[in-house]
């Protein structure tokens, strides 16, 4: 473990960029070190309240800068000796696209792609609300996140805040002005809007570039435009965007699978990417201890489910 903020981990995509990393408050570097190659996660470690400290990715698709040894992966962790660590789990949230560098990993939700490579998918029913709306003077722009104005981050970040709000989002996901402001500065960045007449928000999403695909990041819709659907004209734009750059646009999945947002992402998505996360146990000891018979289903580390 190197306490240095994740600058082992850094590197030239947007999830790994110190930016990111930066409004992340992420504090360590995991490495691993083997003959065969070199590994580093960006971490934040976090003390646990019964005892010791464990760590986990930053949001978003980090996963582990892989240094040498590409060829020579996947790593099976059990060959690893994570004693030195001090730590009693880690969580990390692998990259999107080919497989983890560590066996075992756990398979979560399926994203959704619009991929340029592949004939383009758009429902009629969603064609007709993006030119309905155009006809009422939505119109969309997307802006390099170092020449986003006061205004249209005020705007987006209205826009977020109430859809975490009318969601029941965890606290988790309530951020702050500031570490927008901080995601934006990256070069890796850029701020998409639906904006009408008098240049009001109605929609908005931080769209970044990582690991070959451009990812549909932190969005949201104002309280005021909800019926008019503006996200769908967002989305078709950045589509548009990344076909430009021959970039898939990772739109994410749901909630939980089958929801309404997957169903809405689906209109727009022509393939699927599996992603999958790393949970490793570094003191299996102390993990027990920690779980004890609590029935923790999929959550990883079994003793922060509740």
């Amino acid at each position: 473990m190197l306490e240095d903020g994740g600058t082992a981990a850094a590197g030239p995509y947007f999830f790994r960029c110190p930016e990111f990393l930066e409004a992340e408050r992420v504090t360590h570097s995991l490495v691993i070190e083997t003959e065969r190659a070199r590994l580093a996660a960006p971490v934040l470690v976090g003390e646990i309240p019964a005892g010791g400290r464990d760590a986990r990715s930053p949001y978003g698709y980090p996963g582990f800068a892989v240094r040498d040894g590409s060829s020579d992966l996947p790593i099976d962790p059990g060959e690893i000796d994570f004693s030195a660590t001090g730590l009693v789990s880690a969580f990390i949230r692998n990259r999107l696209g080919g497989e983890p560098p560590l066996t075992g990993s756990r398979p979560r939700n399926v994203c959704l792609l619009a991929d340029p490579a592949l004939p383009p998918k758009s429902r009629m029913s969603d064609r007709q609300q993006i030119r309905k709306n155009e006809r009422k003077g939505l119109g969309t722009i997307i802006v390099p996140g170092s020449e986003v104005n006061g205004s249209r981050l005020d705007g987006f970040l209205t826009a977020y805040t109430e859809t975490m709000q009318r969601t029941e989002a965890a606290e988790r996901y309530f951020f702050s002005r500031e570490y927008f402001e901080k995601l934006l500065s990256s070069p890796m960045a850029w701020l998409g809007l639906v904006e009408d007449g008098e240049g009001r928000v109605a929609a908005g999403s931080i769209a970044v570039i990582s690991d070959g695909l451009l990812h549909y990041y932190l969005s949201g819709t104002a309280d005021a435009f909800l019926r008019e659907s503006p996200m769908k004209n967002l989305v078709q734009a950045l589509a548009e965007f990344g076909a430009e750059r021959d970039l898939p646009l990772n739109l994410g999945g749901g909630l939980s699978p089958g929801d309404r947002l997957e169903e809405f992402k689906r209109g727009f998505a022509n393939r699927e990417e599996q992603w999958f996360t790393t949970e490793l146990i570094c003191d299996r000891a102390a993990y027990e201890e920690l779980a004890g018979s609590a029935g923790a289903g999929d959550f990883f580390p079994a003793y922060r489910a509740s």
